[in-house]
């Protein structure tokens, strides 16, 4: 959709991305949109009392407050009792999701200032005991489900998501050393980004404790120095001589971010700063066999349908769910790898479904004013068959 209404996004923070249970286990998915909101809210100078509306993005409820995650972010936000707030599902598109919910919200003229962003504790996937709830049979044997397996899997074709990567990198020539050469190109972007400080702008420290106290965690946790030879010794996970590696895909992690929208009035209204504009977005659906394409029908239709071209984004960023889904995209596409994840991607610092689109949103928000460039895209594959895309401006 190309929007009707100028839409711009006025703040746009996140939480370090914390490793399957590391430093972030014990904070819960609505504690680290929390974090991400009061950070946003703070370097925006957006006063919590003109917000109209919330909208977070989470996957799977992981802790006792999960289904309220929305209303409970804003509550401890100090939002005011009176907004509405909205929890959105749409997979690893959540985030992306919450922005387009937020930006229909300021075309029709529901809000002028909307709260976005998304949020995911993969560590705090529970195991689930199903069909014990009305009593037991005398000697049977209950199992225990794990539910962060099932939700990476669509039951629907009952195949797990690294299948589908599989079958995409079959599909599209792509090797496992393409992978691999890819997987250790996302490591050395991000490492060279951290070293020079670029996440900085975006990130949202967040107070953690340690043996010495309370200590700031002000960097990713997952990311890992590597070479390739050590990539290629990593046994293939869901295919004898597959592709996908624990090396080569994305990383279970928690985290949190957030972006503020506000209209062109409500800029001009309460002296905001812009830092991007919202040009438009697409939301697509695919084989889910192949998920992992989304992105290519999704970034198409979005440019298409505001007159853009690749050509003109000045940087592009997929969400990196698997080396060989990213590859295929970037094949299909025909992405410039120079200008495509230019500081690594989701298998360097994590995905946590909920959270990624706001945090890919987030980093090319400010990557955007770092490089002085006018247009970007962001996009992301969904379980289930699905794509994603938002198209940004650098209005500065």
């Amino acid at each position: 959709m190309a929007l009707a209404r100028g839409v711009f996004i006025v703040a746009a923070k996140r939480t370090p991305f914390g490793t399957f249970g590391g430093k972030l286990k014990d904070f819960t998915s609505t504690d680290l949109a929390t974090v991400a909101a009061k950070a946003a809210l703070v370097s925006g100078n957006v006063d919590p009392k003109i917000i109209n509306s919330v909208v977070i993005g989470n996957v799977a409820p992981s802790s006792k407050d999960g289904a309220y995650i929305a209303r409970h972010t804003a509550l401890r936000s100090d939002i005011p009792v009176d907004v509405p707030a909205l929890t959105v599902n749409r997979l690893c598109g959540s985030g992306f999701q919450s922005i387009v919910n937020g930006a229909q919200d300021i075309v029709v003229g529901d809000s002028e200032v909307v709260l976005t962003g998304g949020a995911e504790n993969m560590s705090q996937a529970p195991f689930v005991v199903r069909g014990v709830r009305f009593g037991t049979r005398l000697g049977q044997t209950i199992e225990f489900e794990d539910q962060l397996w099932q939700t990476l899997t669509d039951m629907h074709i009952k195949t797990p998501m690294g299948i589908t990567a599989e079958t995409l990198g079959e599909k599209c020539n792509v090797s496992r050393q393409d992978c691999d050469e890819f997987a250790l190109r996302s490591q050395t972007r991000w490492n060279a980004a951290n070293e020079a400080g670029v996440f900085k702008a975006e990130m949202a420290p967040i107070e953690i404790k340690s043996r010495k106290g309370p200590v700031a965690m002000d960097a990713d946790e997952h990311p890992r120095m590597t070479t390739i030879e050590q990539l290629a010794k990593l046994p293939p996970v869901f295919m004898k001589n597959g592709r996908v590696s624990a090396g080569n895909a994305s990383g279970i992690c928690d985290g949190g971010a957030a972006v503020i929208l506000a209209s062109e009035n409500a800029v001009t209204k309460h002296n905001l700063t812009p830092l991007a504009r919202v040009v438009g977005y697409h939301i697509s659906g695919c084989d889910p066999h192949i998920m992992g394409i989304g992105p290519v029908p999704a970034v198409t239709k979005a440019l298409e349908k505001n007159g853009l071209s690749l050509a003109d984004m000045d940087l592009v960023e997929v969400n990196e769910a698997f080396a060989a889904q990213y590859l295929a995209v970037e094949k299909e596409l025909g992405l410039d790898p120079e200008k495509t994840n230019v500081n690594g991607g989701a298998i360097a610092l994590g995905h946590p479904v909920g959270a990624s689109g706001s945090r890919i949103t987030a980093h090319l928000t400010h990557e955007l004013k770092r490089r002085n460039g006018k247009y970007a895209v962001g996009s992301a594959c969904i379980g289930g068959g699905q794509g994603i895309a938002v198209i940004l401006e650098n209005i500065n």
